[in-house]
């Protein structure tokens, strides 16, 4: 259906309702139902004087008399009469539209969320917890995308994201889950059958499979170097690009690489916990493990929080954080 062209004598219906003041509209709607302006002021919690200075601006915006006024009665006038029935299944939609929303905000959680996570993250943590999540929760319906880029919130819609590494962005709120630990990883086939790097100067004696991150970059190897003799516990980041040709754009493809022995991998723990505590993959220069990456969960802004937005967040930081197994992390 087209809209209807406007003119000069047709004003458009939204601009018009701007002219009319909502405080107007609400004050009259009680004054209709109380037919006394100080029993409508008790109601909307505003004075007598306050009240009727609202309804005469209301009447002055409409150039229309909607109420006769006598030093003892209140009536509705004709016009009075029309504009409160036609106005009333507006002012009640409006009402209960604020009452869903708050809702939203305080009452049971429910509704839909848009959630991010990179792949192998979201693969081994986050949807295995969804049935979990679900049942808890049965009001809320989770869209799961599962994307190695950064997360733009706006753009892309997101509620909450789940990140890995080190956080850049200090605009978003982000829950630590957990530290990320990062390690070398090789099959124990190719470690009798090559060794294992000990040194970083080893590695590129090794056949390296590299990640092909989302934005069509490869991984940089991230090491920590032991300090020097003259320092005392002064250590300093390196970084590292190893030659390889074996490259895979999925981090279960990599693990899959490591375990039929075609080469070492710098992966997250959770990726290869499983494999490390059944023999099918071993570790090496643990010594230059890399510091300070976490598992983080984001989220735009902590002001008017819904409430499905609230338990999932608080749902996750309290089982990912315990999930120190799976996520290849040493008991606390």
């Amino acid at each position: 259906m087209k809209n209807p062209v406007l003119t000069p004598s047709m004003p458009d219906a939204l601009a018009s309702g701007l002219a009319a003041s909502y405080t107007g509209v609400l004050s009259f709607m009680a004054v209709a139902e109380e037919l006394s302006f100080m029993k409508a002021g008790h109601r909307l919690g505003l004075g007598r004087s306050a009240v009727s200075r609202n309804v005469q601006r209301l009447e002055t915006q409409m150039k229309t008399r909607l109420l006769q006024r006598s030093t003892r009665n209140v009536a509705l006038t004709p016009e009075g009469e029309m504009f409160y029935e036609l106005s009333r299944p507006g002012v009640e939609q409006i009402m209960q539209a604020m009452q869903q929303v708050h809702e939203l905000q305080d009452g049971p959680a429910r509704g839909q969320l848009r959630v991010c996570s990179t792949i192998g993250f979201g693969r081994r943590i986050v949807g295995p917890l969804l049935a979990d999540f679900y049942r808890l929760h049965p009001g809320i319906d989770v869209e799961l995308i599962l994307d190695d880029r950064i997360t733009d919130f706006t753009a892309d819609r997101i509620d909450v994201s789940f990140r890995n590494g080190r956080l850049a962005d200090s605009s978003i709120i982000a829950r630590q889950l957990a530290p990320m630990e990062m390690m070398v990883c090789a099959s124990p086939a190719y470690a009798a059958r090559h060794g294992l790097p000990e040194t970083l100067e080893d590695i590129e004696r090794h056949a390296c499979i590299q990640f092909r991150l989302g934005l069509g970059g490869l991984y940089e190897w991230e090491f920590m170097e032991p300090p020097a003799g003259d320092e005392r516990g002064s250590r300093r980041v390196r970084k590292l690009m190893p030659k390889g040709s074996r490259i895979y754009s999925d981090p279960e493809l990599v693990v899959g690489a490591l375990r039929d022995g075609l080469g070492i991998a710098q992966v997250a723990g959770y990726q290869v916990a499983e494999d490390l505590r059944a023999g099918r993959l071993v570790r090496c220069l643990d010594a230059y493990a890399p510091q300070g990456r976490a598992h983080y969960l984001c989220y735009p802004s902590r002001e008017h929080m819904p409430m499905r937005i609230r338990a999932f967040v608080e749902f996750y930081v309290r089982r990912v954080s315990g999930m120190r197994a799976e996520l290849g992390l040493p008991p606390a």
